[in-house]
């Protein structure tokens, strides 16, 4: 009860005569009236005014939420996956592999698994044979430099490495071997062997120059120490103290190694001509070049009057008052043959005995290429399957350049979302990966990396495994992993702009799981390590995760069906609209993107993943049931048909709004103005439709997943066309676009030659032949068809794959389809060198 109804009851209680109120008079009335209306009001106007507070207040917090809610969409692309790390953390917990040769961009160059590494590389020229104006300076890994050859002979991933480089004039031997010991990783020496191609060109000069230098944003102290420091001058002849202007060593120290000591030494005295040293800063690896030529003079000995490019020794800016260098280079002039040894050595190894030089170093690195040779025989029986000596080399060749392409890369990516206005830095991370090429892809691409992981993990499983690891730790919160990583200042410097940025809603295919199909298919529980079995269990929390983005991020329109994003993007001079996130880049699908297509090679590789899935979670029992009840869903023959199956052109195929009749025309050209680019022209008005007037690598993937039934009527139409040549067959491999289909070898641009149209490619080449191989041991009516078929491709691919080699010198990206010729860019010892695996037969 409110105190003003507790005064009322108090009056009415004493109803005196005095007291009694008085009659109101109908003045009184309306005034009473009055102020109670007055007084209704107010309190409605308060009423009112609260609930117009009330209504701004619940706007204001919902307009907060919806910006604090559009913030967190924004971070998401660039938030880490809050599970636990599935690397290592340290790189000191593979003493073996701590340092090597993780700089797959240069010709040769050495480098420790640490986020600020210390760097040393290699550069070289002839100074008698320098073009006008140029030194042709080798560094950089670059088919613009037109060698005949370049490549590691023999690499183990752990001890050593054996490289061949075949220039125009000479050749050199580029080897290093890692020896463990201390706490920072060990000691390595490097050797220079360079001799000359022809015998007129002995005792011709040539210019090597060793550099060491910090990665980006390294911290610590190289300190040079010349020669001529260390050495008693006065009896020398007067040409004599030239030769000593070089460096003996460089001391140095990083937080991760410690204190070190780098030094050089020259087999043959008498061949040194000239040498002189570099220390200067550089404010980025990629600037190591650059910085060095401009620190290259044309000198004159006072006393011999000899002339010699050298560099100028110390070199600061003015503004640099610290003098402290991050770039130190030992140039060594001599004349062929030349040699010359970079001995690395740790202060932390305490009794490493006999410097690890000369005779000592040839007996440890024989010792560790018999070990490599006996190795490779085992788990590839080469010699037992009949292959000569000279094709046994290309095969160790093969493989060794694939393992010394594996690199060490720290940085971070630029993302966006739909949810970011501009791309966003991804953290920043380490990542251990294989390269598809050292020339032209000298960086980490997702999809590559499956194939590349088939061939590693039969060499070494522990190699394999880390490397699955980086990848997967560079999940982010969704799910998604950034599916090319160029990371370093290195790797930016050699990306155009417009590939930089990764998009979060285009994902390469999951190829991790075709490694690990192959690691673990049929294997018993009991067989395999412990280790194993723990790094599964690390990693299967990202494997969930990443199997849950594309499962929901690529789904279509109907259950069983998905399609790759980002075709919608495409600009009207693209003849097709490329799926660059299929890894088939310029693979024709509907002429038309819409959210309605159906992409058969995706639905496949997530029949694939969930069989895996499966799998894995019955070896580290874990709850599998939903993987394996997708995978049974996706893999019924009778939906995959009705989905995809073309009943009219009896082949599978992609499902879209599809159009035959598209072409490039050029438009009318305004007087006075450039050319116009061609643009497309749609002669016939696109309908829902299969694709079924192209045939190519992705009416496959029903046979290379293994999807189908050995009974299958569609496997048998499959084989038989298989075979056609005038759709996929030739006698160098499979075309990845049949001669029949519209766009085959066409451009997709005017500017843009066919790339996924027509040429052969090794990696799919193998899925096929995997697949062939599987069904010609299941009994079934199209076995023994499958045989033939299976014997034919494989020997097809492994003489063609030889005979450009021998020609060439190269494995090469793609092979043309009419005669065989490698093209695109070399050396491509990514998955092309799955031949090795075509060779030694090895499908699981």
């Amino acid at each position: 009860m409110t105190g003003g109804n507790k005064k009322l009851h108090v009056i009415g209680a004493s109803e005196t005569k005095k007291n009694r109120p008085k009659l109101l008079k109908s003045s009184d009335l309306s005034s009473h009236s009055h102020n109670q209306s007055v007084s209704t009001l107010n309190i409605s106007r308060k009423q009112h005014n609260g609930s117009l507070y009330t209504g701004f207040g619940v706007i204001a917090i919902a307009v907060v939420a919806w910006f604090v809610y559009q913030g967190y969409l924004e971070t998401r692309v660039n938030s880490p996956l809050t599970e636990n790390k599935v690397a290592f953390p340290s790189s000191h917990d593979f003493p073996e592999r701590y340092w090597g040769s993780f700089r797959p961009g240069v010709y040769f160059g050495m480098k420790s698994r640490d986020t600020h590494s210390l760097l040393a590389g290699l550069m070289w020229f002839m100074p008698d044979i320098s073009a006008a104006g140029s030194l042709n300076l080798r560094h950089l890994c670059d088919q613009g430099d037109n060698l005949e050859q370049y490549g590691w002979k023999e690499h183990d991933g752990r001890n050593f490495g054996v490289q061949v480089i075949i220039d125009k004039f000479i050749q050199l031997e580029t080897s290093f071997v890692t020896k463990l010991g201390g706490n920072h990783g060990g000691d390595w020496t490097a050797r220079i062997q360079v001799e000359p191609r022809m015998k007129e060109l002995k005792g011709q000069q040539v210019t090597l120059f060793f550099y060491l230098t910090l990665d980006d944003n390294g911290k610590g102290l190289l300190q040079p120490i010349r020669m001529i420091d260390n050495m008693d001058t006065s009896g020398m002849e007067a040409n004599e103290s030239v030769k000593f202007l070089g460096l003996s060593a460089v001391h140095g120290h990083t937080e991760k190694l410690g204190d070190f000591r780098v030094s050089f030494h020259h087999a043959n005295q008498q061949s040194i001509v000239h040498t002189a040293f570099l220390s200067t800063t550089v404010a980025s690896p990629h600037l190591v070049k650059d910085t060095l030529q401009s620190g290259l003079r044309l000198m004159e000995d006072k006393r011999s009057k000899e002339r010699h490019i050298s560099l100028a020794g110390t070199l600061f800016a003015k503004e640099d008052n610290l003098k402290q260098p991050n770039l130190v280079v030992h140039q060594v002039t001599g004349k062929l043959p030349l040699q010359l040894e970079i001995v690395y050595e740790s202060n932390s190894f305490a009794e490493r005995g006999t410097m690890l030089r000369g005779e000592v170093y040839d007996a440890l690195l024989q010792t560790y290429r018999e070990q490599f040779r006996i190795q490779f025989e085992n788990k590839f029986r080469l010699n037992e399957k009949g292959f000569s000596e000279e094709e046994q080399d290309f095969a160790k060749s093969a493989m060794s350049n694939l393992i010394g392409g594996i690199g060490y890369f720290y940085g971070s990516s630029k993302v966006q979302s739909v949810h970011n206005k501009e791309p966003v830095p991804y953290w920043n991370a380490p990542l251990y990966t294989a390269v598809p090429s050292r020339s032209f892809f000298p960086r980490g691409f997702l999809w590559d990396e499956g194939f590349h992981n088939l061939i590693i993990s039969q060499w070494d499983r522990e190699i394999s495994f880390d490397i699955m690891a980086h990848w997967f730790d560079l999940m982010n919160v969704e799910g998604w992993i950034p599916r090319e990583q160029i990371l370093g200042s290195e790797a930016r410097a050699r990306v155009p702009d417009e590939f930089v940025v990764q998009r979060n809603n285009q994902g390469n295919p999951p190829t991790f799981f075709l490694v690990l199909d192959a690691m673990f298919k049929n294997r018993p529980v009991r067989d395999i390590r412990t280790l194993e079995l723990e790094q599964l269990n690390r990693m299967w929390p990202r494997l969930v995760s990443w199997y849950n983005w594309f499962n929901t991020s690529l789904h279509g329109s109907e259950p069983g069906t998905y399609y790759w994003r980002g075709r919608d993007t495409a600009s009207a001079r693209e003849l097709n609209p490329k799926s660059l996130s299929s890894g088939l880049d310029d693979y024709p699908r509907a002429s038309h993107s819409t959210t309605n297509e159906r992409h058969l090679d995706l639905r496949c590789w997530i029949t694939l993943a969930a069989k895996v899935m499966a799998s894995i979670a019955d070896i580290i029992g874990r709850e599998g049931r939903k993987y394996h009840e997708t995978f049974v869903f996706l893999s019924n023959n009778e939906l995959l048909n009705a989905q995809h199956w073309s009943e009219k052109a009896k082949r599978y195929a992609d499902y879209g709004l599809h159009s035959s009749n598209v072409t490039l025309r050029r438009p009318k050209s305004i007087v006075g103005q450039p050319k116009p680019d061609k643009i497309r022209w749609v002669s016939e008005e696109p309908t829902p439709r299969f694709v079924d007037d192209t045939f190519g690598y992705v009416s496959l993937f029903p046979l290379i997943i293994e999807i189908l039934q050995p009974d299958s009527p569609q496997l048998g139409q499959l084989l038989q066309d298989l075979r056609n040549p005038n759709l996929l067959w030739t006698k160098y491999g499979l075309r990845s676009l049949s001669k029949t289909s519209p766009l085959y070898n066409k451009r997709n641009t005017e500017h843009d030659p066919p790339y996924w149209r027509g040429p052969i490619w090794i990696n799919v080449n193998y899925l096929v032949a995997r697949a062939l191989h599987h069904y010609s041991v299941v009994e079934g009516p199209h076995q023994t068809r499958a045989l033939l078929l299976y014997n034919e491709l494989r020997e097809n691919l492994i003489s063609n794959v030889l005979r450009e080699y021998r020609k060439t010198g190269y494995i090469w990206e793609q092979y043309n389809d009419a005669n065989g010729a490698g093209q695109g860019c070399r050396p491509f010892t990514g998955w092309s060198t799955l031949i090795l695996l075509l060779m030694s037969e090895t499908y699981v």
